[in-house]
């Protein structure tokens, strides 16, 4: 089996392959490697664009930044367990990782004051931001190849979660960044919304993405079951009554999270009460504190299991059909199964969170947190230290709390012992 990186083919071991086509690139992975990430707010990101920033600064911050974060997730990478590092897909993912890390240190020793030099940048930014385009998929491709070869044990099941969101969440903060400075500097690239600075909204009007993901998840609903819930609003101002709900924020990480978990409470309900003679609503309320802004999204759906909740964000567990990655045709309301561990991260990206309480029998409420203030929206960003080093080499140790048996013990049979 071949895979094309580029006019490169990687046959089954393409390590000689790297170092033949990117001598150096080990090294300069220890390099980056040795230096921690550093986390932006939501207002240093907005600064970058404000009339104070400039396109050099962000140059001279991205061009160290990108490489450390890139070199930190690769460190990581190769802590997994070999058997998954061998399949294919977690190959070509690695190669991806590399090739733009060599491609970004190019510009470690460039002027930002030579105009060809940022615009080379940009031009790479892009480069890099398409080739990594499909990370999720491909890594997830690999992860459901190792599955179907090898028996998963819980440690390897608790090691391969743990990588995978900071993995995911590294992906997250590099697209973020590398989108922010081509929205701001690239003169080629698309106006997008006038009051957008970069991806981010100065005035995010939460109740507009609300009703906006909820659109296009009822859609989808009405394409696929030919029927759909409807929606009921609450908006709560705490911080100023009466006055609409904006806050600092991503608009299309706010909806990633919301269209997910409409998705999922729309099927839920349909699904719970396919012979009611109508679905009951899907509730939203949208309360803004002093701090925080809480999204609850309660439902009708019937619930899930207590012991399920926390599958639910495994990526090693979906109960959606396992789709193929050349499949044309999927079920539009589920896929890898990806959705809710991902959506998570969203929130987590910049000191939010998502969780989900169930009533089994009854339905299920989905609460997104999110910081209200954009000095207190800070990156959630994983560091390769001796301290991740020690959550991959963890054991299996015997539990110390009673292990509940299908089988109770025959009392009188122990008494009759004694």
């Amino acid at each position: 089996m071949t895979c094309s990186l580029g006019n490169i083919h990687l046959f089954s071991d393409f390590s000689p392959l790297i170092a033949h086509f990117f001598p150096g690139a080990l090294l300069k992975v220890e390099t980056f490697s040795r230096f921690s990430p550093s986390p932006l707010s939501i207002k240093q990101l907005l600064d970058f664009g404000s009339s104070n920033g400039c396109e050099r600064t962000s140059f001279a911050f991205l061009r160290q930044e990108l490489p450390v974060r890139f070199a930190n997730i690769l460190k990581e990478i190769d802590l997994l367990p070999d058997k998954l590092l061998s399949t294919p897909s977690v190959k070509l993912v690695k190669s991806w990782y590399i090739q733009s890390l060599m491609e970004l240190v190019e510009f470690h020793q460039k002027s930002p004051d030579d105009q060809k030099v940022l615009h080379d940048f940009i031009e790479t930014l892009i480069r890099v931001r398409n080739r990594h385009h499909d990370v999720v998929p491909t890594m997830a491709q690999g992860v459901i190849e190792y599955k179907d070869t090898f028996k998963v044990d819980p440690v390897t099941n608790q090691n391969i979660q743990y990588f995978l969101d900071r993995f995911y969440m590294s992906r997250i903060s590099t697209r973020m960044l590398m989108n922010q400075h081509t929205l701001l500097f690239d003169n080629n690239a698309g106006s997008g919304h006038p009051r957008h600075i970069g991806s981010i909204d100065p005035c995010c009007d939460v109740v507009e993405v609300v009703n906006d993901a909820f659109e296009s998840s009822k859609m989808l609903c009405d394409q696929y079951y030919l029927t759909s819930p409807e929606l009921k609003l609450t908006e709560v101002n705490g911080k100023f009554p009466g006055e609409p709900i904006n806050i600092v924020y991503v608009p299309s990480h706010l909806f990633h999270m919301l269209f997910e978990l409409f998705k999922n409470s729309m099927r839920a309900t349909v699904e719970f009460q396919e012979k009611s003679p109508s679905l009951s609503p899907v509730e939203v309320t949208v309360v803004l504190g002093h701090e925080d802004l809480a999204i609850k999204i309660s439902d009708r759906g019937g619930g899930v299991p207590v012991r399920k909740i926390e599958q639910l964000f495994s990526y090693m567990y979906s109960t959606a059909p396992r789709p193929r990655m050349d499949d044309a045709r999927q079920t539009p309301l589920a896929g890898f199964g990806y959705g809710l561990p991902i959506s998570r991260l969203y929130a987590k990206y910049f000191q939010g969170d998502l969780n989900l309480y169930s009533i089994p029998g009854y339905g299920t409420d989905a609460i997104i947190y999110l910081k209200a203030l954009s000095t207190d929206s800070i990156e959630k960003l994983p560091v390769f230290n001796k301290s991740a080093c020690k959550h991959y080499q963890a054991t299996s140790e015997a539990d110390d709390w009673c292990v509940p048996s299908k089988d109770p013990k025959n009392l009188s049979r122990q008494s009759a012992a004694l």
